[in-house]
């Protein structure tokens, strides 16, 4: 299929849009919000923050919606969240907790400025043409109402772009046999991905787990004993993300080159002030 978009422009708008999204993950306002509703652990509040808009599902839905984390770490998590706080309280505290880390890491200045709602029609926009078959969390978003405040309907479309890659993306690893851990350590080897550290922390395995998996990929000969991907496995994870552009086509072809172009410029000088605000762990990405 041809495309009116020039080279890597969807990834390039993705790589802006989603950080914005994800400012929400580090930010202690969520804790803060999820805490006054009773849930006090920090991984039962990002389990439950991120699954609300499915409602009140177990953990088998959030682990295979959510790919990489460690069944069992969720496991210990859910359902019994939704005994403390109900899908609706959690989407409510969500969004409040959104509003005032934007206002932090953003500014007040940048969020009242033009620019903001521009983007948010331009990110709206392109949600427009995100088809919701096959993709559950990017369709369980969709049902949830467009904030009014240009800064809320900004993070709201870039949720929805983030989840409907991404549920693409799981497609993509499932066609290449990447198990969970597989796809986080092939990711990480890429120099773009977690560190170690950062799986280790968040994702629930174990270091026996996680060499094991690395013992797998190097059997296949996507890894080094090194660690390092090989010329086989630095192929594999460019096909996955060429193939993930391709199948997250549809939203940037409807915004057109011309608006791809203004979103990526307008996004990117907002991930500028929250990078510099300091919305980001520094050791978060594998280098």
């Amino acid at each position: 299929m041809t495309t009116s978009l020039p080279e890597r422009a969807v990834r390039r708008c993705h790589n802006v849009i989603n950080p914005l999204h994800a400012t929400i993950y580090f930010s202690p306002d969520l804790q803060q919000e999820m805490t006054a509703l009773g849930v006090d652990n920090p991984r039962a509040a990002y389990f439950a923050s991120r699954s609300a808009a499915m409602g009140a599902v177990g953990a088998g839905v959030v682990a295979a919606a959510f790919y990489n984390f460690s069944p069992g770490l969720v496991a210990r998590h859910v359902p019994a969240v939704w005994e403390t706080a109900s899908p609706e309280a959690v989407l409510a505290a969500r969004l409040r907790a959104v509003d005032t880390t934007l206002r932090r890491v953003l500014g007040e200045e940048a969020l009242a400025a033009g620019e903001t709602a521009e983007a948010a029609r331009l990110a709206l926009r392109a949600t427009e043409a995100c088809a919701p078959h096959a993709r559950p969390l990017y369709a369980a978003h969709a049902d949830l109402p467009v904030p009014e405040e240009p800064h809320l309907a900004l993070w709201h479309a870039a949720t929805l772009l983030r989840e409907h890659r991404g549920d693409g993306h799981l497609a993509v690893l499932l066609r290449a046999e990447l198990d969970p851990l597989e796809a986080l350590v092939t990711h990480s080897a890429t120099g773009k991905g977690m560190s170690r550290k950062w799986i280790l922390a968040t994702r629930g395995w174990s270091e026996e787990e996680l060499d094991a998996a690395r013992g797998r990929l190097c059997e296949r000969g996507l890894l080094g004993p090194d660690g390092e991907l090989t010329e086989a496995g630095t192929a594999l994870r460019r096909e996955l993300e060429e193939e993930t552009d391709r199948l997250d086509r549809a939203p940037y072809e409807h915004l057109g080159a011309e608006g791809v172009g203004r979103l990526m410029e307008l996004a990117g000088a907002l991930l500028t002030r929250a990078q510099e605000a300091g919305a980001f762990p520094r050791d978060l990405i594998s280098r």
